[in-house]
């Protein structure tokens, strides 16, 4: 499978990297970025092709577009006149598949991927989409290039990736923010910072582990660290009157309101 790659920055460069330690041949792998510097250090690290060009027909069977938002409208006007049957995938935030197709001049196999951060340690979990045009060796195409850093799962209804974009897109940024606020809690109440961080972070690493691998749902492990009259127990109580379940809600909320506000906004006309 010959992948194209337009743009080079961090999810490109996420997601070539676990294309490689799951064995693909990454000289099958084109990247198009105007910045020299950032193609020299992928072609350097995982043997990538570079071109200057956007696809020539018949190339490439996968175009992965990995653009700004705000830069796709212009890269697939470009793009349009290259294309004849292939796969194109998109990983800009937003930007809805229709939109995409209109750029492109009608041609609409399209996958659209939110993807997260955590892809950059290939612990990632991507949300895709296809629009009807998408045959089922592009979908199978899609799943094993996103799948290589990390979970997958297909939506059924494009409208559900403002929900994904609020959850997963946007919770690494929610947990970082919970992890900092703890770090900050044993600060205060008498640790070394060093200790503070480490106590935090493997906990949080830890109880996720748990939670994956635990047969229990996230009510009854919660519960079972809460014992009666306990000190997790005073916590659990402290942050339930804090209503912080409704404060998550509503944080989620905003994000996916935020969502389709840019997407309205990136596909105008």
């Amino acid at each position: 499978m010959n992948i194209s790659f337009i743009g080079g920055g961090n999810m490109a460069n996420a997601i070539i990297s676990g294309l490689k330690k799951n064995g693909f041949n990454t000289s099958l792998i084109t990247v198009i970025d105007p910045d020299t510097e950032k193609c020299a250090a992928l072609a350097a690290a995982y043997d990538v092709q570079l071109s200057n060009h956007y696809v020539d027909k018949g190339t490439a069977e996968v175009i992965v577009l990995a653009v700004k938002p705000q830069q796709l409208r212009e890269v697939c006007c470009q793009l349009k006149a290259s294309i004849s049957n292939q796969l194109i995938i998109s990983i800009a935030a937003g930007v809805r598949t229709a939109d995409i197709a209109r750029w492109l001049g009608g041609y609409a196999s399209i996958v659209r991927v939110m993807p997260n951060t955590p892809a950059q340690i290939q612990a990632g979990i991507s949300a895709l989409f296809a629009s009807e045009h998408v045959n089922t060796t592009q979908r199978e195409q899609a799943s094993s290039i996103l799948a290589a850093v990390g979970k997958i799962l297909w939506l059924e209804n494009e409208s559900q990736m403002d929900a994904v974009t609020a959850i997963s897109g946007s919770g690494p940024a929610y947990v970082f923010y919970l992890i900092e606020a703890l770090q900050e809690a044993g600060i205060a109440l008498g640790l070394k910072p060093e200790a503070s961080a480490m106590l935090v972070l493997e906990t949080f690493a830890g109880a996720s582990q748990l939670a994956l691998q635990s047969k229990e749902d996230i009510q009854t492990l919660r519960a079972q660290v809460t014992s009666k009259g306990g000190t997790t127990e005073q916590g659990i109580l402290a942050l339930t009157e804090a209503n912080i379940k409704q404060t998550l809600l509503t944080a989620a909320q905003a994000a996916a309101a935020k969502s389709k506000v840019l997407g309205d906004l990136l596909g105008k006309d």
